[in-house]
């Protein structure tokens, strides 16, 4: 899979992620969630696992944002498990083209909602969220540690 997102990100190229991508993806997990992020091994696990999909966002050679997908196919629920856009790519459209992909795949997938969570301290993801059919269902306090910050779960039903 590769798509060009000019209409919404012009310059940025959309992939299906691919172990050589971990350094890349790594650098971003660590400048977006620097005082929680996943382990190199943990994210290696979930590029290998049958069960995600996890995406990339270039601009020329360079990965300027990721996210993934976790839905066993025929599931009724997939999970959004993380998404990432460098500060210099935010608002142009990346976040939300990477979304739309995941949701598309989820239902491909036959996955009829898609669940995750937000930290409570990310207004910005959770409007995102948002805009793309999701409601907040739960508050999980505490859940980010070692901040302290609330998880927001959000739900989507996925109508095919």
């Amino acid at each position: 899979m590769s798509a060009s997102l000019a209409d919404g990100a012009p310059g940025i190229r959309l992939r299906e992620a691919v172990l050589a991508d971990l350094d890349a993806i790594m650098h971003l997990e660590r400048a977006t969630f620097p005082t929680d992020a996943w382990s190199r091994d943990v994210m290696a696990a979930e590029l290998a696992s049958p069960h995600t999909v996890y995406l990339v966002a270039e601009s020329g050679d360079e990965v300027v944002a990721y996210a993934g997908l976790s839905a066993v196919p025929r599931a009724e629920q997939a999970d959004l498990q993380t998404i990432a856009v460098d500060p210099t790519h935010r608002r142009l459209g990346v976040g939300t083209v990477l979304v739309q992909h995941l949701l598309a795949l989820a239902r491909e997938r036959g996955a009829r909602e898609m669940l995750l969570e937000v930290r409570a301290d990310n207004p910005g993801a959770e409007a995102l969220y948002e805009r793309h059919g999701f409601a907040r269902i739960a508050v999980r306090p505490r859940y980010y540690q070692p901040d302290d910050v609330d998880a927001i779960v959000m739900r989507a039903e996925l109508i095919s």
